[in-house]
């Protein structure tokens, strides 16, 4: 879960307010010290000053210290109890300064200890730093591998575009040169089928007249035959008449390749075929 920003800007205030707190704790600790001190000595000089005052009120009072007496001496005794009462703030303050130090000890042996630790987390951190540095750099130099190889790809891809290019203008081309082709190829065919099949019509009339040219042959033969076989001139006269032909040109008798009137030669040898395309 997410800290509100307001909680982190206060964390950061209070942190910046104790670093600098922390900067001028040894001049408090001092000025504590003198303030301590001081305290003292005012005390000190408050006890010497009213056994000053008492000796002044006893003149005949002995300033010197006689062991067993029973008059004791106000200045030594206050100047003993200062004695005292500065041996207690002393001891107190070596207490103290054994309790900070045993503080400082045991804080040194965590700090110590947590040393350790955070060396040894910042050698792992080295290591792993190290191996991610040494994967970056492998990673980088496959990078690099992946970007070469794609530019090469890329160049391999605009050649093959360009190929392809190239490939589909031919092929338009010859695809309008088949259909042109396929064109001429359809009206050379038309024609050869027509001319064929003017040379099978030309060839059929011409085998018509050929059979209705050897019919009459035929029937003028037979006609001789049936003349020839009566008597009197005037039959073999009208024989002569019937078998002239238009133009007055005879037929001659027996030759099947006689030329016919339109000056072609009758193929009475020459097979026909019986395609529609001759």
């Amino acid at each position: 879960m997410s800290v509100p920003a307001w909680q982190d800007a206060l964390r950061t205030r209070l942190t910046e307010r104790n670093a600098g707190d922390a900067v001028h704790a040894p001049l408090i600790e001092q000025y504590r010290k003198l303030a301590q001190q001081t305290k003292m000595l005012k005390e000190r000089n408050a006890s010497l000053m009213r056994a000053v005052g008492t000796v002044r009120q006893n003149p005949s009072s002995s300033t010197v210290y006689v062991s067993g007496s029973k008059d004791e001496n106000p200045v030594q005794a206050a100047y003993i109890s200062s004695l005292e009462s500065q041996i207690s703030s002393l001891r107190d303050e070596l207490a103290t300064l054994y309790k900070a130090q045993n503080q400082n000890t045991q804080r040194l042996l965590t700090m110590t200890d947590t040393l350790r630790e955070k060396e040894e987390q910042a050698r792992i951190d080295s290591e792993d730093l190290r191996k991610i540095r040494d994967e970056s750099i492998g990673l980088r130099k496959k990078v690099n591998q992946h970007s070469e190889l794609m530019s090469e790809k890329d160049r391999t891809v605009q050649i093959l575009t360009d190929e392809i290019s190239t490939l589909q203008l031919e092929l338009g081309q010859i695809e309008e040169r088949n259909q042109i082709l396929t064109k001429d190829n359809a009206k050379l065919l038309q024609r050869w089928l027509d001319a064929k099949q003017s040379e099978a019509n030309k060839m059929n009339e011409a085998n018509d007249f050929y059979e209705s040219m050897k019919n009459r042959h035929e029937a003028v033969l037979n006609w001789r035959e049936g003349s020839n076989a009566g008597d009197g001139p005037q039959n073999h006269s009208a024989m002569s008449s019937s078998t002239s032909l238009s133009g007055n040109e005879s037929l001659p008798e027996t030759d099947p390749t006689t030329q016919m009137k339109t000056g072609i030669t009758s193929p009475a040898g020459k097979s026909l075929d019986p395609t529609p395309n001759g």
